[in-house]
């Protein structure tokens, strides 16, 4: 693929200060790896803390509001993220359809007020094992992404899309690269038609679902994959950017 490959940390619910140091560590690292672009979602307490640490490494967020402002006890909008130093947002992911009810309506109105604060968006999508098992997988999953994604002139330089099988989340169980090459090949066809051929293979799509460095350089060999959203293993700077150097190994897919 055109760009470097693209590897992100989502902190999840983790992380106090006493991270800044794994922090700190992954940006040393970037800066001695060039061949590949890292980022870190570190939770809301932490985005200009790790902002203000870092000199090579992105720093984003993992969720916001659609709104800008208002009586929303306990929300984060784009424009505060964007002033607390965040540079993209990450929206639909499966913990936050599944565990906060979230709709695809709900997802697409987020990734517009991040990209209206001037921020890139990584939209997730993926499918639970069921949906798998009876063979609709593929329909599932661009169905969720069409009706996820926003009108966009510039795809291509704002966004980013994530492909995480909900069944591989923190199992353990990576899908096989015959599985995610086919997947990211529907999911390439769908931004081509949405976006226009040259936007639509413009943007990158990442794999997420238990990354590890012992299979990251498989899973960024394939076919499409233009990096990892890395949940657990990007708490430490010593897995993470095991699979950084992975993705920087690892042939043009």
């Amino acid at each position: 693929m055109a760009s470097r490959p693209f590897i992100v940390g989502n902190w999840k619910m983790n992380g106090t200060r006493a991270m800044l140091s794994e922090a700190r560590a992954i940006d040393r690292a970037a800066q001695r790896h060039m061949k590949v672009e890292v980022a870190i979602a570190p939770p809301y307490t932490l985005i200009h803390a790790v902002h203000r640490e870092v000199e090579q490494i992105g720093v984003g967020a993992q969720d916001c509001h659609p709104g800008d402002e208002g009586a929303f006890t306990g929300d984060i909008s784009a424009p505060m993220l964007a002033d607390a130093g965040a540079k993209f947002v990450i929206v639909g992911h499966s913990e936050r359809r599944q565990g906060h009810a979230e709709s695809n309506d709900l997802v697409r109105e987020k990734a517009q007020s991040a990209l209206d604060a001037g921020m890139q968006v990584i939209m997730c999508c993926g499918e639970d094992a069921k949906t798998r098992e009876a063979g609709e997988a593929a329909s599932f999953v661009t169905k969720q992404l069409k009706s996820s994604l926003p009108e966009l002139d510039n795809a291509g330089d704002i966004l980013t899309v994530a492909y995480e099988p909900i069944w591989a989340i923190g199992t353990g169980n990576s899908a096989t690269p015959d599985d995610i090459a086919e997947m990211h090949a529907e999911i390439r066809k769908l931004l081509v038609k949405l976006y226009g051929e040259e936007q639509g293979t413009g943007v990158r799509i990442l794999y997420g679902g238990s990354v590890n460095p012992e299979n990251a350089r498989e899973i960024l060999s394939t076919q499409e994959v233009g990096g990892a959203l890395v949940g657990g293993a990007s708490l430490t700077a010593d897995s993470f950017f095991g699979i950084a150097l992975a993705a920087g190994d690892a042939p043009e897919a």
